[in-house]
């Protein structure tokens, strides 16, 4: 089954017992404690006498239920909202009911890109147990900014080779891709996408 909608095509196939529904459209989401509850996405049939219908599967997320965005980041049900795009892998036991409901093995949300800001200063400090680096005036942390870590963030040398966090150092000079969005704290917090060393 696939469906064309301008440049978005969406796919349900089947392997064995298992479903994956690709780039659906979420119609309903429902959760009672941003981690369980259900999603509802809708998918086009196949054209019969150039006539196209729209169908609906609900999708129960239980405490096995695998939530991800697309960067396979684990992230909770209340993420995923009506007209976003998510790609799910389900049971192919497919109950009767209106709409007919299945269970959810990993649900991956397709979630919009960020705005990316971009700024150069010196690291502070690496805060390497908790994946934290700070750039800024190293004693005032008014004065700071605190990047988070992740599995997405890449770190560059002068050469724009990949290097591990652990090789970052007090002092030098960077280059930080980062989120368009801020925490109140006190440093600001906000996720870095890329790091790369400007100077030693």
């Amino acid at each position: 089954m696939n469906e064309t909608k301008g440049t978005i095509t969406s796919s349900i196939t089947r392997d064995g017992d298992v479903m994956a529904a690709q780039n659906v459209l979420v119609e309903e989401v429902i959760t009672p404690d941003s981690r369980t509850g259900y999603v509802v996405f809708s998918y086009q049939l196949p054209p019969e006498r150039d006539m196209i219908f729209t169908s609906l599967l609900q999708l129960n997320v239980g405490w096995d239920t695998h939530l991800t965005n697309q960067f396979h980041e684990t992230i909770s049900l209340c993420r995923i909202i009506k007209g976003m795009r998510i790609n799910a892998w389900y049971s192919s036991s497919i109950t009767d009911s209106i709409p007919p409901q299945a269970h959810a093995y990993w649900i991956e949300a397709i979630l919009p890109s960020p705005a990316i800001r971009v700024m150069t200063d010196r690291i502070a400090y690496v805060d390497l147990e908790n994946q934290f680096l700070y750039t800024g005036n190293p004693n005032n942390a008014a004065d700071q900014l605190r990047f988070i870590i992740s599995n997405v963030t890449k770190i560059l040398d002068t050469n724009q080779n990949p290097i591990p966090l652990e090789l970052l150092r007090s002092g030098q000079m960077v280059r930080v891709e980062y989120g368009d969005f801020q925490t109140a704290s006190i440093p600001p917090q906000t996720p870095a996408y890329l790091i790369q060393i400007l100077t030693y």
